[in-house]
């Protein structure tokens, strides 16, 4: 007997919200009733799933007084704050894409080959990690749980579509010279070191993501991380350069490349003398993350470099959120509605 249960898509017309529906339906999730939800402004549209035709309908606090089991959210915070307990006071599962239950003690922060066992004390919500952050918890993880880590280096290159919708616009239309209406310059032919606000130290809300959540997900607040994030005119794909000190000495670079080619999901592309390593053009569409340039940093002890790229808005944001709806049913922590 195959059970199935019923799941409700909060912004479902968004980016990231059909990217989720899309990605339920590759993965052939076991849903039984399917209930598209997104603003007012979206309310009404018709959207397809499965082979049918739904008519999103507008969130409230009632939507979910349906047989709900799980709702995956992409709405942003302010919905996710609105919205999300009145789901899971209601008996509902949330797993929100959005930042405003990330760093929440009481709310799991997930990559499910990282920390699923973190899913057990689940209080009817769940966050999905920022973009950039999902994907380099995989290969650091590998190497984490074999040496430890004593520092981490973020650099990143991030694709206009974690800005959503306007954010991918504004590049295909400042290549004509449209001016932007989503970024404070245009993107097209240029780089922004700028992602998200800017705090008073400095760095930006997209950098202090990726230190806290870094902590968070491999429950390491030792670990000594800074961060430096880039907007870069990419369509999809996140790359990241990321120097990492270990705790423990490696013994050459192809025991790195084992680590983390070896790991869950993890692509090892890393051959230089034939121009081999990962692209944001190749990651397109895949939900692993791929990683290269492999190398030791010889300014200091137990140091190496590596490049690391993802599909933001599959592995970065939709694919993580389904994954984490599909170890919450492996580790019975479901309550099903419906069986057939």
């Amino acid at each position: 007997m195959v059970k199935k249960y019923n799941v409700a898509v909060v912004g479902a017309t968004g980016l990231v919200g059909q990217m989720m529906c899309r990605v339920l339906e590759e993965r052939n999730f076991p849903v039984n009733h399917f209930y598209p939800m997104a603003s007012s402004r979206s309310a009404g549209k018709a959207i397809e799933f499965a082979g049918k035709t739904y008519t999103v309908e507008e969130t409230t606090p009632e939507s979910f007084d349906k047989d709900i089991d799980l709702a995956i959210f992409s709405a942003g915070a302010g919905t996710s704050k609105k919205f999300a307990p009145e789901a899971a006071k209601r008996g509902v599962i949330v797993v929100d894409n959005s930042s405003c239950w990330r760093m929440d003690p009481d709310v799991p922060l997930v990559v499910p080959e990282v920390n699923p066992e973190d899913l057990k004390w689940h209080h009817n919500i769940i966050a999905n990690p920022n973009c950039s952050t999902i994907q380099a918890m995989l290969p650091l993880k590998a190497v984490y749980d074999k040496y430890g880590i004593e520092r981490i280096v973020y650099s990143t290159y991030q694709a206009v579509s974690g800005a959503g919708v306007q954010g991918y616009r504004d590049l295909k239309d400042g290549v004509e010279g449209v001016p932007p209406k989503k970024f404070p310059y245009p993107i097209a032919f240029n780089i922004l070191p700028h992602i998200d606000d800017f705090l008073e130290n400095g760095y930006t809300k997209e950098e202090m993501k990726m230190v806290n959540e870094t902590h968070k997900i491999l429950h390491d607040d030792n670990i000594r991380i800074t961060a430096t994030t880039a907007r870069v005119p990419v369509f999809y794909g996140h790359s990241e350069s990321i120097n990492v000190e270990l705790k423990k000495p490696f013994g050459s670079v192809k025991e790195l490349q084992d680590c983390m080619g070896s790991f869950q999901n993890v692509i090892l592309r890393d051959d230089p003398e034939h121009n081999i390593y990962p692209m944001p053009i190749e990651a397109e569409g895949h939900d692993e993350v791929y990683v290269g340039r492999i190398r030791r940093d010889f300014s200091i002890e137990n140091g190496f470099n590596f490049w690391c790229v993802g599909d933001n808005i599959r592995k970065g944001a939709a694919s993580n959120a389904i994954q984490i709806a599909e170890s919450l049913i492996e580790q019975d922590l479901v309550h099903d509605q419906y069986q057939g």
